[in-house]
């Protein structure tokens, strides 16, 4: 890839910018700070020491929500796709719950937990768990029947079954429901930030909001989340280019 290739999109993030910038410029009412004044923003945070701990509490909420959502999440998923008895049992209240919002949890989380990083994770686990079981259920009932028969004859035990035949061919599928179910607990935990607790990086965009209209505080707020937000997202993306992990049966 040369060198022009890799430039355009900070050639095109370069270009926004300046309109931004010249669009704030020109406007006769000052409803939206310009670049410089996020930039400000930023910085400011930096000198109070609020940029790093905000940041900090955000993927720490994050990281456990996400996580215990996945550890349980894909074993169910898993053994409902696998056994028929479980998938006729469980399939119809997964299917009940999965469409209601994370958000629509709020109420119950504060209920249970009280207001703190309890409920903010609670709500986190609660967006993520039911896209993952989708994602495993769906996995395991896309593998072809005739590798698992031929596992089969071929005297395998269940668990050897499940190592190389199941293994390889669920994990490429694995790994692109969990880039997704990331997204979402990313942007979950900003609106639960808003509202179940008094840190992080959702909490900043509100507060800002409050104290004075720091609109500049909230554009930063806004940029320093999609900005992690996309290195989280290169970050499962590394991980589908890992040879072990990308590797599924062919269908030709």
């Amino acid at each position: 890839m040369s060198l022009l290739v890799r430039l355009r999109p900070v050639a095109f993030v370069a270009a926004l910018l300046v309109i931004w910038q010249v669009a704030v410029s020109l406007s006769p009412v000052h409803i939206l700070p310009g670049p410089w004044e996020v930039v400000g923003g930023i910085v400011d945070l930096i000198q109070h020491g609020l940029l790093l701990k905000y940041v900090v509490a955000s993927l720490f909420r994050v990281t456990w929500g996400f996580t215990l959502a996945a550890v349980l999440a894909i074993p169910a998923g898993l053994t409902i796709g696998w056994y028929g008895r479980a998938e006729m049992a469980l399939n119809p209240i997964v299917q009940i719950l999965r469409p209601i919002s994370p958000l629509a949890w709020i109420p119950i989380a504060i209920l249970w937990f009280g207001v703190g990083d309890l409920a903010s994770i609670f709500l986190i686990f609660v967006g993520c768990f039911f896209p993952l079981v989708l994602t495993a259920i769906n996995a395991v009932q896309s593998v072809p029947a005739v590798y698992v028969n031929a596992g089969r004859n071929f005297g395998l035990s269940p668990a050897a079954l499940v190592y190389r035949v199941l293994y390889p061919a669920v994990i490429p599928q694995l790994l692109v429901g969990l880039r997704i179910t990331l997204g979402v607990a990313w942007l979950v935990v900003v609106a639960a930030e808003m509202i179940a607790v008094n840190s992080g990086l959702g909490f900043l965009i509100v507060d800002a909001r409050n104290a004075g209209n720091r609109y500049d505080l909230v554009v930063a707020g806004m940029v320093i989340i999609g900005l992690i937000g996309l290195l989280l997202d290169l970050g499962m993306r590394s991980l589908e280019k890992v040879k072990s992990l990308r590797w599924s049966y062919s269908e030709e």
